[in-house]
């Protein structure tokens, strides 16, 4: 379970309250300010993000191996998108869980990552493998 989702309107309300014990009406107002204030900050933060990526096409990354070597178990899927600068593509059914995301760059390689309640669970990179060239041999390992 979540406990962010019960905890944060928890402490909001439990703030209000004692500000309005303390410091009644004016405690309310400037504690009541303070909340909007961050809400507005997360809001400004999280469409800033979205124009961003909708700049970029979907799925598309300039590094597939930096990404994967900066993305770790955890994570939520508005930080891997602040991180690529975009939407990725979803490989699975919609609102099926866990959802399946895929980052590509330019050298093909891309990088599969699945979050589960919105939360990195696990990431893949895969790589494709280079064309053998033919009339030359390959080198001793």
């Amino acid at each position: 379970m979540n406990f962010q989702r019960i905890l944060v309107p928890v402490l909001a309300l439990a703030a209000l309250g004692l500000a309005f014990h303390y410091y009644r009406w004016m405690g309310v107002a400037a504690v009541g300010s303070m909340l909007v204030m961050w809400v507005l900050l997360h809001f400004t933060r999280l469409m800033q993000i979205l124009q961003r990526a909708a700049k970029r096409p979907i799925g598309y990354v300039d590094s597939a191996v930096m990404l994967h070597a900066k993305l770790k178990p955890g994570m939520t899927l508005m930080h891997v998108i602040a991180m690529t600068r975009a939407l990725g593509q979803l490989r699975t059914e919609k609102d099926a869980q866990p959802e399946v995301y895929r980052w590509t760059d330019n050298t093909d390689s891309h990088v599969d990552c699945s979050f589960v309640g919105g939360k990195l669970s696990q990431h893949a990179l895969f790589r494709p493998t280079p064309p053998a060239e033919s009339g030359q041999a390959l080198p001793p390992a």
